[in-house]
């Protein structure tokens, strides 16, 4: 045998991924990402910008960078986003400073976006990992809807909702899964989705 010969075993994939939950409005994107956070420390969560008014359990800073519109809109001028969407009368965007920390940490990168925003990110990041959030059928996301804005004390155009969301559903060819959070499944929908991550960085061709 020749022991000069060096056999590299080294194959597997150890680069940060950028990973992106997405989906329609009422599917359970925050939910899904707070348990995320709750399970592991191996990610570096991106926050996005958003102009709404927090809900009572979401944290400045941390679910999101509650800000004016008006100060939005100067961040737009400024050239401050990596990418931006207005969605149900709101803004929503990401800072570039926080892809820039993101992709500096060493860490997989984890992304809450709305359906226009993860298009936005595919092209400008192609080999981001899109992951596509359904409910179980229309009568779960329906029933999601009507207590958000019960919750939130807000009218529910379900019209527009409807046709915010099969305009989403067209989108589905840009993303890489789809995984269904069910409820009360909300631990089995990350269980999935932390395997496809772990297949994702045991793939040989990207």
């Amino acid at each position: 045998m020749n022991r000069d010969v060096i056999v590299n075993f080294d194959v597997l994939n150890k680069d940060a991924l950028l990973i992106v939950i997405s989906g329609p409005s009422g599917v359970g994107k925050d939910s899904v990402v707070k348990e995320l956070k709750n399970r592991t420390g191996q990610f570096h969560f991106v926050i996005t910008a958003n102009t709404r008014a927090p809900r009572p359990d979401e944290v400045e800073g941390v679910d999101y960078f509650f800000v004016s519109k008006e100060r939005f809109e100067e961040m737009i001028q400024r050239d401050e986003l990596v990418e931006w969407a207005h969605v149900y009368g709101d803004y929503k965007g990401v800072p570039k400073a926080q892809i820039e920390d993101a992709l500096a940490s060493g860490k997989d990168v984890l992304m809450r976006l709305d359906v226009q925003g993860a298009k936005r990110i595919k092209n400008l990041y192609p080999e981001a990992i899109l992951i596509f959030l359904l409910p179980s059928n229309e009568e779960e996301w329906n029933r999601r809807l009507q207590a958000r804005a019960e919750e939130q004390g807000t009218d529910l155009d379900m019209d527009i909702r409807l046709k915010k969301v099969r305009e989403e559903l067209t989108a589905l060819n840009i993303f890489d899964y789809a995984v269904v959070n069910a409820d009360n499944e909300l631990e089995h929908t990350v269980d999935t989705i932390l395997a496809i991550i772990a297949a994702e960085h045991h793939r040989l061709v990207r």
